[in-house]
């Protein structure tokens, strides 16, 4: 039997429940959107000039998705913050999202803080923590996530509020058919890759035998981008493998040729293409003539296509696949996906000093 066949060795591994996590990511997404849209966000500030998204992780992961969904629709620009602090230009004019899951990542809080200090609207997004108490103390706007997951596995509730939010701020049409559509395809979707698939007609299931073993590295283009980041995150969180992500048409001016040395990073890699008849033409003919360029220089590779009508039905479409190969890999690797050791003692260390030695 296919390991990946056994559902008792699946939960006998997944001590968290990450796969059931996983598995209900589309009713996640309907849920989150309904609690969204029944929350009073505060008026569109006046004159205001763009947004900004405060976050690391996985809720940062949730704001780059947005702001490449919307691109060329929203009526202000996204910019997406990953770090303290917050840039020069945040000022009056300025919506600061500080979108922290638990509430207490020092970064968000310090761009929250520093956001109040220039002036600026802020709004904050978490499960409850040091953020919550922040809004509470300024007076903010404070959109409670209720779902109890790692951060990584709750996605679908620090994205949805964010496009809610710029529905509510009139700087983006409704959105309410697109999500509609979009659970529907994610819906379809499990039917085919999950759990109780076999693995002989189960896409996620083939594409994590694939990439066993190897170095994975994930391509993509326009909207797709943050999903080829997704799966880099996922594949490092979950499955605890190195994996790269690189964006079209920017690889092309440069990683196309950096395939031949060293000789053993060739063999081993594996190269995985997001690819999408929603991009425009010309990244379309990029994707071809990439896989020319990787079957010349011998690199094994894969092209897979998300399902969808529309970017946001792609963009998740897409997400959930990549999330199920991330498990699916964990669990051939005989590895339990929710432990986060690392990153647990990075936490620590940083409580035990302030400054460097």
């Amino acid at each position: 039997m296919d390991p990946l066949d056994d559902l008792a060795y699946l939960g006998r591994l997944d001590t968290g429940q990450m796969l059931d996590r996983i598995q209900e990511f589309p009713e996640q997404c309907q849920v989150a959107w309904e609690n969204a849209a029944q929350f009073a966000w505060p008026p569109r500030p006046e004159g205001l000039e763009h947004i900004v998204i405060a976050g690391m992780g996985g809720s940062a992961i949730a704001g780059e998705l947005l702001a490449h969904l919307v691109a060329d629709s929203c009526a202000v620009p996204i910019f997406l913050h990953r770090d303290y602090g917050v840039p020069a230009f945040v000022g009056p004019r300025s919506l600061v999202v500080a979108s922290s899951y638990s509430g207490n990542t020092e970064e968000t809080l310090s761009a929250a803080r520093e956001a109040l200090a220039r002036g600026a609207t802020v709004v904050a997004l978490s499960t409850g923590g040091e953020l919550a108490r922040l809004a509470a103390e300024a007076d903010l706007a404070h959109y409670e996530i209720r779902y109890q997951s790692k951060p990584r596995a709750a996605l679908a509730h620090s994205l949805f509020p964010l496009l809610n939010l710029l529905q509510s701020l009139g700087v983006l049409a409704d959105q309410s058919r697109a999500v509609q559509d979009a659970v529907g395809t994610l819906r379809g979707l499990r039917s085919s890759i999950g759990a109780q698939v076999p693995a002989r007609s189960n896409l996620a299931k083939q594409v994590a035998h694939g990439l066993e073993g190897r170095l994975t590295i994930l391509y993509a283009a326009e909207f797709l981008a943050p999903v080829a980041h997704r799966w880099k995150t996922q594949l490092n969180e979950n499955t605890k493998a190195w994996a790269f992500y690189e964006v079209l048409p920017e690889l092309n001016h440069n990683a196309i040729l950096g395939y031949d040395q060293p000789d053993e990073i060739t063999s081993d890699a594996f190269v995985v293409l997001l690819d999408s008849r929603l991009y425009l033409d010309r990244n379309r003919r990029r994707v071809d003539v990439t896989r020319e360029v990787l079957t010349r220089a011998g690199v094994d590779h894969q092209v897979i296509e998300p399902q969808g009508q529309s970017r946001l039905a792609q963009m998740l479409s897409a997400v959930h696949l990549g999330d199920y190969v991330s498990f699916y890999l964990a669990a051939l690797y005989g590895i339990d996906p929710t432990p986060m050791g690392a990153i647990d003692l990075l936490k620590e260390r940083l409580q035990e000093s302030t400054g460097r030695p």
